[in-house]
C-alpha cells in the first residue's frame, strides 16, 4: 500500500509539473553597460555592470548571457559587474567585483576561484593577466598571484593600491594604478614607479617593445623601452577621458567619453571616427575576425568591419539596458534608455528598434504623449517627434540652461498634459508651460518655492507637481499659479492617477509605498503605507501597482495593503511601469523590459451578502477542477475581518494572491484566471483571523 502510494503521487507530479515564471523578459530594448570586451577563439564575451555576462558565436550578431554560477549582489539583486578577462590553457577567467571566476566549457558554467583574495578590496579585481603559467589579478587591493590555474592567490605587492590595469611583455609586467604607472621585472616580487599621473592609468596595451598607458584624466603616455621611460603624447584627446587602448597593425585606437580615436603615427596624432556610433561613452575596444568591437556606456555593442570608419549596433540579445520611462501610444511601447536611445515596439515586446535620430548623447528621464505628438525629457532639453518616433528635433526654446554660460539645457524629470497645453518639470528651474506643442516655453512658477520638480500630474482641472524634499504643489488654474498642498519630506518620484485619487510614491528618502493618497485630486492628502523606496506607479481599474527595488507590488484597496507579484522577475529594480493592452509591461535597472499578463495578477471577486450569514468559516473546493484556464473559488466569513487567500506550486512558493484586504460576513467567491501558468498541481491558502485551511487545484493544458 505504502509502494503505491508513492507511486500515485508520483504519477501526479509528472502530470503536474511546477509552475513557470509569469514575468517574460521581452528580447529587449537591445544594449547595456559593457565594461570590458574579449575575443576567445571564434567566441565573443561582453562584460557588464550589473547584467553579468554574455556570449557571441557569432561576431556579435546576437548574444546570449552565460552567468551560471557567477555571484550576484543581494542588495540590488543584479549580477556583480565584470571588469576583467584571462585566458590560461584551456581555462577562461573572468576578474568580477565578488573574485575570480572560471570557466573550463567556454562560460557555460562558471566556479569561483578566490582563495586567498582576502585582503579588504581584494575581491574586487579590476584587471587580469597572464605570463607563462602565472595569472596576476590586479585588485583594489593591489596586485595578487596565482601560480595554480587560479587554485590559491597570493599578494605580490602595490598593496595600498588600487590597480586598474595589468599588461605583459616579455619578462616584465606593468600595472596602472590611481597614481600612476608600476613596473616589475622579476614576477611581480618588486615593483618601480617609472610614471607618475595626476588621473588613474585605466588601460594599456602593448605592441613590441612600445607600451600606451591611458588615463582617465585623457591623457596618453608612449614608452618605447617597455616602460623604463616614458614620453606624454600630445594630441586632441586632452581631459577625454580614456577607457580603452586597442592596437590593429600600425593603428591605435582609443575608446573615450568623446567616442573612438584613431592614431597611425603611434599616439602623434589622432582623428574621430565615430560615424554610426550613437552612443560616445566607449570603455572597452576588442577585435574578432576581421571587427573591430567597440563595448559602451549603456548603449551597448558596436561594430566596425572597416577600421572604425563606420560603425553599425552589435547588441541583439544584450539586455543589460536601464529602461528609466515607458509609454504607451496608440498600441506602440516606447522605452526610454539611461542611454541616448528610445525604443520602440509594435508587437508587445517581442522586438525592439532604436527611434533615435535626432537625440544627442544624453539619458532619457521622461516621455510624454501629446496629440500625435511623442516628447522625450532629457539630460539635455526637451526633443518632440512627429512620427512616432522615427525621428527626432530639440524644442527648448524658453527652457534654461544648465548653469551660467553652460551650452547643456536643464535637466527635465517629468512632463504632463493639460488642456492643451504641455508641463514639463526641470531640475533646478521648477515648472514650464508650452502653449504651441514645443514650440515655445514660459516660466511658471509664482507660488513654486521648490525649483526640482520630479513628477507631474493632472487630475481633472487640476495640475500637481511633486518636488525634491519640498512636498506637493496644486495650481487650479493652468499654472499660472502655485500653493503648496502637503509638506512631505522626501523626493516625490512618481503620481497616478485613478479618478479622483492621486497616489504619490517616494524615491528618495525611503519614505512609505506610495506615501500619501489624495482622494480629491491633490486638495489634501492622507498616509502612509509601508516603508519601501517607490520609482514608479501604474493604474490598471482599481489595482495600484507600484515599482520599487525589491520588484513590482500591488494593491487592490488603495494602498491600504501591498502584495508582492515577482515571480520570475529576475532583475528586481523596477525604473518604470506601463499598462499596454492586457499586459503590465516593467522597465528594470540592467535587464530590459519585462511583460507580465494582467489576468495573472488581477482577479475578480463577487460579494454575497445577504440576510442569512454563515455560522461558521469555510473554504471550498474550486470549480471546475481540474481547469483550464479559469476557475471559481468560494469562502465563507461569520463576520467581518482581514482575509488573505494565496495560490502556491509544488514546491510552497507563493504563486499569486488572489485576496488581501478586510471582507464583511458572507459568502464570497473570487474567479483566478492562470492564463500563462504552467500546468500543474497548485495550492490555495485562506487565513481570516485564526482560520487557516488549504486546498488543492489542479491546471490542465
Amino acid at each position: 500500500m505504502r509502494a503505491q502510494a508513492i507511486c500515485l503521487a508520483f504519477v501526479i507530479f509528472l502530470l503536474c509539473p511546477v509552475a513557470s515564471a509569469q514575468w517574460v523578459q521581452t528580447n529587449g530594448p537591445y544594449g547595456g553597460y559593457i565594461q570590458c570586451l574579449a575575443s576567445v577563439g571564434s567566441n565573443l564575451f561582453a562584460g557588464t555592470q550589473d547584467g553579468g555576462l554574455f556570449l557571441s558565436t557569432n561576431n556579435g550578431t546576437s548574444w546570449n548571457a552565460v552567468n551560471n554560477g557567477l555571484p550576484r549582489d543581494l542588495s540590488i539583486n543584479a549580477y556583480v559587474g565584470i571588469y576583467a578577462f584571462a585566458v590560461l590553457g584551456t581555462n577562461l577567467f573572468v576578474g568580477t567585483y565578488g573574485g575570480v571566476f572560471f570557466s573550463t566549457n567556454n562560460g557555460t558554467t562558471w566556479t569561483s576561484a578566490s582563495t586567498g583574495l582576502t585582503a579588504t578590496d581584494a575581491s574586487f579585481v579590476r584587471s587580469l593577466a597572464v605570463r607563462g603559467t602565472n595569472l596576476y589579478a590586479g585588485t583594489g587591493a593591489g596586485v595578487y598571484l596565482s601560480t595554480n590555474n587560479g587554485t590559491s592567490w597570493t599578494q605580490t605587492g602595490l598593496a595600498t593600491l588600487g590597480v586598474n590595469s595589468l599588461a605583459v611583455s616579455g619578462t616584465s609586467l606593468f600595472a596602472g594604478t590611481g597614481t600612476g604607472f608600476f613596473l616589475s621585472t622579476d614576477g611581480g616580487t618588486s615593483w618601480t614607479q617609472t610614471l607618475q599621473t595626476w588621473g588613474e592609468v585605466s588601460t594599456l596595451a602593448v605592441s613590441g617593445t612600445n607600451l600606451f598607458a591611458g588615463t582617465a584624466g585623457g591623457a596618453v603616455f608612449l614608452s618605447t623601452n617597455s616602460g623604463a621611460s616614458w614620453t606624454p603624447v600630445l594630441s586632441a584627446l586632452t581631459a577625454v577621458g580614456i577607457h580603452a587602448l586597442f592596437i590593429s597593425g600600425t593603428n591605435l585606437f582609443a575608446g573615450t567619453e568623446r567616442g573612438v580615436f584613431l592614431s597611425t603615427n603611434s599616439g602623434t596624432s589622432w582623428t574621430a571616427v565615430n560615424s554610426g556610433l550613437t552612443n560616445l561613452s566607449v570603455w572597452s575596444l576588442a577585435y574578432s575576425g576581421t571587427s573591430i568591437l567597440a563595448g559602451t556606456w549603456g548603449g551597448g555593442v558596436f561594430r566596425s568591419t572597416d577600421n572604425g570608419t563606420n560603425w553599425g549596433s552589435a547588441s541583439i540579445g544584450l539586455t543589460n539596458t536601464s529602461v528609466k520611462v515607458l509609454a504607451e501610444s496608440g498600441g506602440k511601447l516606447f522605452a526610454g534608455t539611461g542611454a541616448s536611445d528610445i525604443f520602440r515596439s509594435t508587437d508587445d515586446g517581442s522586438s525592439w528598434t532604436a527611434v533615435d535620430s535626432g537625440l544627442t548623447n544624453t539619458s532619457v528621464n521622461a516621455l510624454a504623449v501629446s496629440g500625435t505628438n511623442l516628447f522625450a525629457g532629457t539630460d539635455g532639453g526637451v526633443f518632440v517627434s512627429t512620427n512616432n518616433g522615427t525621428s527626432w528635433k530639440a524644442v527648448n526654446e524658453g527652457l534654461p540652461r544648465n548653469g551660467n554660460g553652460s551650452t547643456q539645457y536643464d535637466r527635465i524629470y517629468c512632463f504632463a498634459s493639460s488642456m492643451g497645453n504641455l508641463f514639463a518639470g526641470t531640475e533646478g528651474s521648477g515648472i514650464f508651460r508650452s502653449t504651441n506643442n514645443g514650440g515655445t516655453w514660459v516660466s511658471v512658477n509664482d507660488g513654486l518655492v521648490n525649483s526640482s520638480v520630479t513628477a507631474l500630474a493632472v487630475c481633472g482641472s487640476n495640475l500637481i507637481a511633486g518636488t525634491h524634499y519640498g512636498g506637493t504643489f496644486l495650481s487650479t488654474n493652468n499654472g499660472t499659479n502655485w500653493t503648496l498642498s502637503n509638506e512631505m519630506g522626501g523626493n516625490v518620484a512618481c503620481f497616478a492617477v485613478n479618478g479622483t485619487n492621486v497616489f504619490a510614491g517616494f524615491g528618495w528618502g525611503k519614505r512609505p509605498i506610495p506615501s500619501y493618497c489624495s482622494t480629491d485630486c491633490g486638495m489634501t492628502w492622507s498616509g502612509p503605507g509601508e516603508n519601501i523606496y517607490v520609482n514608479c506607479l501604474a493604474v490598471s481599474g482599481t489595482f495600484l501597482f507600484a515599482g520599487t527595488y525589491g520588484g513590482v507590488m500591488l494593491s487592490a484597496d488603495s494602498e491600504a495593503s501591498w502584495t508582492a507579484v515577482n515571480i520570475g522577475l529576475r532583475d528586481s529594480s523596477v525604473l518604470s511601469l506601463a499598462v499596454s493592452g492586457t499586459n503590465l509591461f516593467a522597465g528594470t535597472s540592467c535587464g530590459g523590459v519585462w511583460r507580465r499578463p494582467l489576468s495573472e495578477m488581477i482577479v475578480t471577486s463577487v460579494s454575497s451578502n445577504g440576510d442569512n450569514l454563515p455560522s461558521t468559516y469555510s473554504l471550498a473546493q474550486n470549480f471546475p477542477n481540474p481547469f483550464n484556464p479559469s476557475t471559481s473559488i468560494k469562502y465563507e466569513l461569520p463576520r467581518t475581518l482581514h482575509v488573505n487567500l494565496s495560490v502556491y506550486d509544488m514546491l510552497g512558493r507563493q504563486v499569486l494572491v488572489l485576496v488581501n484586504e478586510k471582507k464583511d460576513a458572507g459568502i464570497h467567491e473570487v474567479h483566478f484566471n492562470a492564463t500563462n501558468l504552467a500546468s500543474g498541481v497548485y495550492f490555495y491558502r485562506i487565513q481570516a483571523g485564526s482560520y487557516v485551511e488549504t486546498r488543492k487545484l489542479c491546471l490542465i493544458r
